[in-house]
């Protein structure tokens, strides 16, 4: 059991690491990116999307964000987390012609953009950035990632769009000014998310691990009562000698008065 918790803590600072590096990078690139915590997800599944947004600007603010969505990803359902001091709108558009989500459901109407706007002096600072994430699915099965072009906009009007497409080749063949891209895993079966089944699995596994924890537990605990059982007998018989003892003593005391 302990090597299973000294396991855990080493995954759960992996995770840590993993995360801040993450973030390091991130906002070194200066790009608004799109990003998942955990696993990758899986096409025909559910994820959250994190919004990464650095400001790049010396002394404007970032008073707003804009993500568009394809109408060929036939999103029909986006959440968005509460941030503070910052309001949040999610815009449907109606289709011409119905689209057919990974479920097999017909939509005539599916969500095409997603929209952050501070409110009441909660721009992002130069030198600040700030995560916006939604969540949404379930995601399309016939494409290999999400692009999800982004505007950002600042204090006095200035706008940046984060729109150019991704390009294969080498790192240093990167736009300018990337679209942010969401990866997709291979769709599982069932229609369920990996990280849904990731869920269901870890808790099954932690289920096994609580039980066996319970049973180490309980076979100490039997142990310990057993001892303790044990030990009261001893303690009990000791007493018994003593008093027997101290009696004979009495006795034979009285004897040779």
């Amino acid at each position: 059991m302990p090597q299973n918790r000294t396991f855990a803590r080493a995954g759960a600072l992996a995770l840590t690491a993993a995360i801040a590096g993450s973030l390091t990078s991130g906002i070194a690139a200066a790009h608004v990116t799109a990003d998942v915590y955990g696993e990758q997800p899986a096409k025909g599944g559910y994820t959250a999307i994190v919004m990464r947004v650095p400001n790049e600007d010396d002394k404007k603010g970032t008073i707003k964000l804009s993500v568009g969505i394809a109408e060929k990803y036939a999103l029909g359902s986006v959440r968005t987390q509460p941030v503070p001091g910052w309001d949040a709108e999610v815009t449907t558009t109606k289709l011409d012609k119905p689209v057919t989500n990974s479920y097999g459901a017909k939509l005539d109407e599916v969500v095409t953009k997603v929209t952050w706007t501070a409110a009441g002096g909660t721009a992002i600072q130069p030198d600040e950035y700030q995560e916006f994430t939604f969540s949404t699915g379930p995601l399309p099965t016939d494409v290999d990632q999400l692009v999800l072009p982004a505007t950002q906009t600042y204090e006095g009007g200035k706008v940046v769009a984060w729109d150019e497409p991704p390009v294969a080749g080498p790192e240093d063949t990167e736009p300018e000014r990337p679209a942010p891209v969401v990866p997709l895993a291979a769709e599982e079966s069932g229609h369920g998310s990996a990280s849904s089944g990731s869920a269901s699995s870890d808790s099954a596994s932690a289920t096994a691990q609580r039980a066996a924890e319970n049973e180490d537990v309980a076979a100490t605990d039997s142990t310990a009562r057993w001892l303790g059982g044990l030990g009261l007998a001893f303690g009990a018989l000791g007493v018994g000698f003593g008093i027997g003892a101290v009696t004979r003593s009495r006795q034979k005391t009285a004897q040779e008065d």
